[in-house]
């Protein structure tokens, strides 16, 4: 077979690199190619966009302070403007798992933009109009670009999607709370009988507790705000024109419209990356929290014959390859599914966070991938927790009102009137007897209005 129609010849520091005719990507991004075959998973689009704003916006800023041609600064950003709407997505081919510090996702990146650049200018792929290096990374290093996209990525998620569905999410919660406000059941502490509660009070503490871990989010989002372009290799601006800093953010926020800003410590940026380590924090609190309230629909909704079945979820799927009949609460399932996911991708957050050293974290696309797909994660898992789930939770009121009704923490009510000994004794007797707390009463001639009315549910919410 012919090869040479298939493949050309590129050239880079090492050596020759054979690279298949057809791609945009160089003699970099075919070693990265050729030496990280780990995973099949490559970074995200939202991050691959994020660098081509960076390459589009550094390219106006070198234009501006007449350090790059004005006809090959137009071809460079044209062609980083078609990698930011996905044009060329398939060109992006490095895994996730590749050297240090996204050195081979940026050359990736150059390499496609100046080969595409090189085409806009009337060249070919192998003309070598625009350098990847000379002409695209201009005034940049991967140390500085990588960080930045990674948090520009990352905020812009937050967003437009994931603070979005979180909100969505506590206004479904509280909707659903004033609904179900009129029913009263028992509660429960250690999963045994507790003193009444109404069901809508139950979904309060949901909403509330989801609405403070935005709270926190918001704080998070303004920490990735910070980009540390201009930075270059250690965050010492080596070598860089005096207007380069205020020109290329200035561009980056005209593109994504967000308030980016430089760090106040360019150093402190180029050796932490903690905006992310603190928004992965801040997820995985919010994983515990779905966590703990989908355990607690499923509990609520068990049954439905044989459980608590004091609410009731829609159905959306059948339940079973072998019960008829059977429907499972299935979103509550994968909801709580993707908060372990969430979990252990904070672990491998932190992990990484550890493995910063000296001027630079090396495991930089490893956290950048982790990030950006637990938002991707909790933005699609919470969105159909509302849609197929919550938006169409029902209280079971007769089965709220058997349960309390027959619950004998009922007895607490008896505690100010009587003390505490007297309504354990009662309490204890009707659990042995299998009685009532009202039969009890009756044999000890302790019934009266003033009992009746101290165990009745609806005093005591």
């Amino acid at each position: 077979m012919n090869t040479s129609k298939q493949f050309r010849i590129e050239h880079d520091s090492i050596g020759e690199v054979k690279v298949p005719k057809n791609m945009y990507y160089g003699a970099q991004t075919q070693r990265a190619l050729d030496n990280f075959q780990i995973s099949g998973t490559r970074l995200q689009h939202s991050i691959i966009k994020a660098q081509g704003i960076i390459k589009a916006s550094a390219a106006m800023a070198n234009m501006k302070n007449g350090q790059l041609d004005e006809e090959m600064g137009r071809a460079i950003i044209q062609a980083a403007e078609e990698v930011t709407i996905g044009k060329w997505d398939n060109h992006f081919v490095v895994d996730v798992y590749q050297a240090g510090a996204g050195t081979s996702q940026n050359m990736n990146v150059n390499e496609v933009i100046a080969n595409r650049a090189s085409e806009i200018l009337g060249g070919s792929i192998e003309s070598k109009l625009v350098h990847p290096n000379d002409h695209v990374n201009m005034s940049q290093s991967t140390n500085d670009t990588f960080h930045s996209a990674f948090n520009m990525a990352a905020a812009e998620g937050l967003v437009n999607n994931l603070i979005p569905a979180i909100t969505k999410l506590v206004e479904a919660l509280k909707k659903k709370s004033e609904e179900l406000m009129p029913i009263v059941k028992s509660g429960r502490t250690h999963l045994h009988d507790a003193i009444p509660i109404r069901l809508g009070q139950e979904f309060s503490g949901y909403a509330e507790t989801i609405a403070h871990t935005l709270k926190q989010l918001e704080g998070n989002l303004d920490t990735l705000y910070e980009i540390g372009l201009g930075g270059q290799a250690i965050g010492t601006e080596f070598n860089l024109h005096p207007k380069y800093i205020p020109n290329v953010m200035d561009e980056v926020c005209k593109r994504t419209k967000l308030p980016f800003r430089s760090p106040q410590n360019m150093f402190a940026f180029t050796q932490n990356p903690r905006a992310a380590i603190r928004t992965m924090l801040t997820l995985k609190e919010l994983a515990v929290h779905l966590i703990k309230i989908t355990s607690d629909l499923r509990l609520l909704s068990s049954g439905p014959r044989t459980g608590f079945a004091e609410i009731s979820l829609p159905s959306v799927q059948p339940g079973s390859t072998i019960m008829p009949g059977k429907v499972n609460p299935a979103i509550l399932e994968m909801v709580h599914m993707v908060s372990c996911q969430i979990i252990g991708y904070e672990a491998a957050m932190a992990t990484a966070g550890i493995a910063g050293q000296l001027e630079i974290n090396v495991m930089m696309p490893v956290m950048a991938f982790t990030l950006i797909h637990s938002i991707d994660l909790l933005t699609n898992a919470i969105t159909t927790l509302v849609t197929k789930c919550i938006d169409g939770i029902e209280g079971n009121v007769e089965k709220c009102r058997e349960h309390m009704e027959n619950s004998l923490a009922l007895v607490t009510g008896l505690s100010s009137s009587m003390g505490y000994d007297l309504a354990s004794q009662i309490g204890m007797q009707a659990d042995e007897e299998n009685k009532s707390l009202e039969q009890v009463l009756k044999e000890k001639g302790l019934l009266t209005k003033e009992t009746m009315s101290a165990i009745d549910p609806n005093s005591m919410v």
